[in-house]
C-alpha cells in the first residue's frame, strides 16, 4: 500500500477515535483544515464516506466503523511492537493515558508518576481526572484508576489504595446558622455542595450506612463543582456542607476551619484500583508505572 495512504488511514483513526478534527490535528500535528482535506481525500480514494461531520463532532459512519475494526488492531500491534524495541536500550519511550480521579491523582498516582519521569525522561504521561466512568478501550487510555467496585469484571484490576472513609464537614459560620444534622435524613434541611456527574448528568447522592442499614441522601445547594479544591474551599467559606475523602479534610478539622458531623454514619469505601484491557499487552513504560504504584511509591 502507498506511504500516503498509510498515513491518511492513520489520521482517520485518529479522527475515529477523538471524535474531533481539532483534537487529533493537535496530537498528529498538523492543521484542522490539512486533516479536513485528507479526509476527503481518503472518502474519494475508497469510494464510501467515513465520518459524519457536524459542527459540534465528528463520528464514524457505518463503513468508517468496519474500517477501524479492520485496521486499528494493526496500528496497535505496530505501536506495541516499536515501544518493546525500547526495552532493548534500555530507555522506555512513548505515552502513557490514564483516566483518573483528582483524590486518587493526587494521593498516588501523581507520586508514581513523578518516580517514572524522573528515572526514565523518554516518557510522557497524560492523565485526566473525570468522574465519570470512561470507556478506556474506546477513548485509547492505557488504564484507568477508580474505586474497587466501579472495575468492569472484563478488565485487569490492580489494587493501589487502601480503603478509605469520607466526612462530612462544614464551617463554625455555617454551622452558627444550622444546627448539626443528627441523621443523614436531616440533610434535607441543609445545603450541600454538590458534585455533578458526566455519566449520567445528575448530581452524587452521598452514601451513608450504619448498622445494615444503607441510604443515600442529597443536600440540595447553590453551588455545584466537579473539583474536590473547590468543593473544599466553599466548605471552609461557610457556604454549605460538602462530602470529601477523610485525608483531605483531617487537617482542616485539626485546625478548627471545619466541623465533621455525622461521622458514625460515613462508610468505608473500597480503596482505588487500577485497571486495563486483559487483551492489550502493557508498554514497558506502563509495566514500569505498575511496579511504582505495587511498591506504593
Amino acid at each position: 500500500m502507498m506511504r500516503d495512504t498509510v498515513n491518511d488511514l492513520v489520521a482517520f483513526v485518529t479522527v475515529a477515535r477523538e471524535r474531533s478534527f481539532t483534537k487529533a490535528a493537535a496530537q498528529l500535528g498538523t492543521s484542522q483544515p490539512a486533516l479536513s482535506r485528507t479526509m476527503r481525500r481518503l472518502e474519494e480514494q475508497l469510494g464510501v464516506r467515513l465520518l459524519t461531520r457536524s459542527t459540534r463532532s465528528v463520528s464514524p459512519t457505518e463503513a468508517g466503523e468496519r474500517l477501524i475494526s479492520a485496521i486499528a488492531p494493526h496500528f496497535e500491534g505496530i505501536e506495541a511492537g516499536l515501544a518493546d524495541l525500547s526495552e532493548l536500550s534500555g530507555k522506555p519511550v512513548g505515552t502513557l493515558r490514564i483516566t483518573s480521579v483528582e483524590h486518587a491523582s493526587a494521593t498516588i498516582l501523581a507520586p508514581a508518576v513523578s518516580r517514572l519521569l524522573l528515572d526514565y525522561p523518554e516518557v510522557r504521561v497524560e492523565i485526566n481526572n473525570d468522574y465519570g466512568l470512561v470507556d478506556i478501550v474506546e477513548q485509547r487510555y492505557d488504564a484507568g484508576i477508580r474505586l474497587g467496585e466501579q472495575v468492569a469484571k472484563d478488565m485487569i484490576g490492580m489494587r493501589i489504595g487502601p480503603d478509605f472513609r469520607q466526612a462530612v464537614v462544614g464551617s463554625p459560620a455555617y454551622f452558627e446558622r444550622r444546627p448539626k444534622p443528627i441523621t443523614p435524613h436531616d440533610l434535607t434541611t441543609h445545603i450541600g455542595i454538590n458534585l455533578r456527574l458526566p455519566t449520567s448528568g445528575g448530581l452524587w447522592s452521598w452514601p451513608f450506612a450504619k448498622a445494615g442499614q444503607e441510604i443515600k441522601v442529597r443536600a440540595e445547594g447553590h453551588v455545584v463543582c466537579n473539583t474536590v479544591p473547590l468543593m473544599l474551599d466553599f466548605a471552609i467559606a461557610g457556604i454549605g456542607l460538602a462530602y470529601l475523602p477523610e485525608d483531605v479534610v483531617e487537617s482542616h478539622i485539626a485546625q478548627g476551619r471545619l466541623i465533621r458531623v455525622l461521622d458514625e454514619w460515613c462508610p468505608t469505601l473500597t480503596g482505588y484500583h487500577l485497571y486495563y484491557p486483559s487483551r492489550r499487552q502493557p508498554k514497558p513504560a506502563f509495566r514500569l508505572l505498575l511496579d511504582l504504584l505495587r511498591s506504593g511509591v
